[in-house]
């Protein structure tokens, strides 16, 4: 029962919250209610997988949710402000999200600075460096720069494509591009983690590093690119965001770190995995979409969400180390 308990307890208290929704919320319980939480958990989800790259190797990303914002607001800037097309704007983002991943690495592995000071430390560098050059307010076509220039650029329609298209998925449902987004790098992120030699080797430094080392691991190299992972991951949920706003809104990402920390800490438990895994930061981004979109139908004051996605984590990571070190008791 203990066995059991680890592994499937928190997909038990997913699915006992479908249930409560489906129930206590009018509506909740439909193709459009399922659509609209894929929609909104696409973009953490994709951030909580960057994290868990970087969790796996024993180290934290602090700066996922500034480098989205970054990203999101260089789409802009590249499209509305330089008159640049889609393709070039995709490229920069990408490229400024794998740099920022790298140094992040560097700062970590050669500086010998700790993984939360440094990504910390980037975090508020990118968040004061992205409003530099608008002066902190957001982009959009027509506005007045601060050298009293008019922005005559925009956002082109390939670059919205990535935001506003929806596939046809089931019974006149429409799939958005994030959710696909998500669901292929999901896959990929699992393929790479779990079935491939990289990602054991990564497991294998995260569970112990200098044992690793011993072992003939290039340990610093996989570090860095856990880290550029996370930062090109990261990047990527900014154009999605910004393909969907239409404009670069530079409050728009405010919530992102903390939904995305959530996802992948709550990955955890899934399976009684008790470390971080792909599958688990998916179930874990689901959850919390379930989470909000149930409270938001029920009509729950918005101030109140933070603390129940706080106390569902707190109460999910417990529950299994908790279970899981009685489990490892037993055994001795």
């Amino acid at each position: 029962m203990l066995d059991l308990a680890i592994r499937y307890g928190f997909l038990a208290l997913l699915f006992g919250l479908v249930v409560f929704f489906a129930l206590a919320a009018d509506g909740f319980f439909s193709p459009i209610s399922a659509i609209f939480i894929f929609q909104s958990v696409a973009i953490t989800g994709i951030l909580a997988l960057g994290v868990t790259c970087t969790l796996v190797v024993g180290g934290f990303d602090l700066s996922i949710g500034s480098v989205a914002t970054s990203a999101l607001m260089l789409s802009a800037y590249v499209m509305v402000v330089w008159e640049q097309n889609a393709a070039v704007a995709v490229a920069a983002c990408l490229v400024m999200g794998a740099f920022v991943g790298f140094v992040n690495g560097i700062l970590i592995v050669r500086m010998k600075v700790p993984d939360l000071l440094a990504t910390l430390g980037m975090m508020f560098l990118l968040v004061g460096l992205q409003r530099i050059p608008t002066e902190g307010r957001s982009i959009a076509t027509g506005m007045t720069l601060p050298d009293g220039t008019v922005a005559e650029g925009s956002f082109s329609k390939g670059f919205l494509f990535l935001g506003r298209h929806r596939f046809d998925f089931f019974l006149d449902n429409l799939l958005p591009v994030s959710v696909v987004f998500l669901l292929a790098i999901g896959v990929l992120v699992w393929v790479f983690l779990e079935l491939t030699r990289h990602g054991r080797l990564m497991y294998a430094i995260g569970s112990n590093e200098k044992a690793a080392a011993l072992a003939g691991i290039n340990v610093n190299r996989y570090k860095v690119l856990a880290y550029m992972i996370s930062g090109v991951l990261a990047s990527i949920g900014g154009i999605l965001m910004a393909a969907r706003l239409g404009r670069g809104d530079i409050a728009s990402g405010n919530n992102l770190l903390l939904d995305s920390v959530a996802a992948a800490l709550i990955g955890f438990a899934v399976l009684g995995k008790a470390k971080p895994n792909a599958f688990g930061t998916a179930m874990g981004a689901l959850f919390v979409g379930i989470l909000l979109q149930g409270l938001t139908m029920m009509n729950a004051p918005y101030y109140t969400q933070d603390f129940v996605k706080g106390a569902v984590l707190v109460v999910a990571l417990v529950f299994t180390f908790y279970l899981s070190a009685n489990r490892a008791g037993e055994n001795k």
